[in-house]
């Protein structure tokens, strides 16, 4: 079954303990946790600290996808603090595989994130190595936009690629999916869902079982 991944970028953060219980009892399977610089992506949103409190308050897994230049430098303190999958920017760093490593190395799985304009052959070589690859189905930096949908043709030519090179790895996709769309993006080779707004704005419990019951069928 496709896994339903939160983004607590859209929660409430006055309530986020709150927020994510709802997710979390309503049968979300990971957190998503967006981390973002303000130069590699022109917002800022939260970093180790709070990654640290989450680990705290919830048995979720915590996919932790770093938005920011010089991923290296902040790997091993993100999994200290409790990322249990963590993901880098394809165009943010050129040691891609000595990144992965370091991942890899510290307990967590490695995933690498890419652009709307990246192309998914550029993954070919490292693939092998991936734990995961995210697909951003927006342009990376504020929640709330609408799915790109030439996404659906990347996705499918990253599961093609998945099945010659590491039928292990999990495609993530994340950006402007609903309840309306996820269907089409599992269709194409999802295995993992971001939802951010889709699932906090609202009743979240509703939400979740909503997304839920769809991805119960992949």
């Amino acid at each position: 079954m496709a896994l339903l991944a939160p983004s607590i970028l859209s929660a409430n953060f006055a309530c986020l303990e709150r927020d994510i219980k709802e997710a979390e009892t309503a049968g979300a399977d990971i957190l998503h946790v967006d981390v973002m610089d303000g130069r590699f992506v022109p917002n800022i949103t939260i970093g180790i600290p709070v990654v640290e409190s989450l680990k705290k308050v919830t048995e979720l897994p915590l996919d932790v996808h770093l938005m920011i230049v010089e991923p290296e430098k902040y790997i091993p303190e993100f999994i200290k603090a409790g990322a249990n999958w963590l993901s880098f920017h394809f165009e943010a760093t050129v040691h891609h595989h000595r990144t992965v490593e370091q991942i890899k190395e510290l307990g967590a799985k490695a995933g690498i994130v890419i652009n709307p304009s990246t192309p998914v052959s550029f993954l070919e070589e490292i693939l092998p190595f991936l734990d995961f690859v995210l697909v951003m189905s927006v342009n990376p930096g504020f929640g709330g936009q609408k799915f790109i949908p030439t996404s659906l043709e990347k996705i499918r030519k990253l599961k093609s690629l998945k099945e010659k090179l590491n039928k292990n790895l999990l495609i993530e996709v994340d950006g402007g999916i609903k309840v309306s769309n996820v269907e089409s993006v599992v269709k194409a080779g999802a295995d993992v869902i971001v939802a951010g707004s889709a699932i906090f704005k609202g009743d979240i419990s509703s939400n979740v079982r909503a997304f839920k019951e769809i991805l119960k069928n992949y």
